[in-house]
């Protein structure tokens, strides 16, 4: 198996997490691994649930529901900050 080093910068707290495993690589190559298999995981368990799952499907809804843009992630960051701080967000929906 090939390997790679790589840096890179991380918020404060996920750094301090990795540093205490003994073994970093293998926490950060399973984090990772599991996020680029999600689908497959989301997949098997609509499957599982009793859904029809066909790549026509997912290509509709992937057309209906794009990524977030960069405005909605930072609008839902802030949302959810005002939420832990303890503080009601705008009564205004956001578009």
């Amino acid at each position: 198996m090939l390997t790679r080093q790589i840096t890179m910068n991380l918020p404060d707290d996920v750094a301090e997490y990795i540093i205490t495993h003994e073994n970093s690589s293998v926490l950060v190559t399973t984090a990772v691994r599991a996020q680029i298999d999600h689908g497959a995981t989301t997949r098997a368990m609509l499957k599982a649930a009793g859904f029809t799952i066909t790549d026509e499907g997912c290509a509709k809804w992937r057309d209906k529901l794009r990524p977030l843009t960069a405005e909605q992630i930072a609008e839902n960051a802030s949302w959810i900050a005002a939420i832990r701080a303890g503080h009601r967000p705008a009564d205004e929906a956001p578009e």
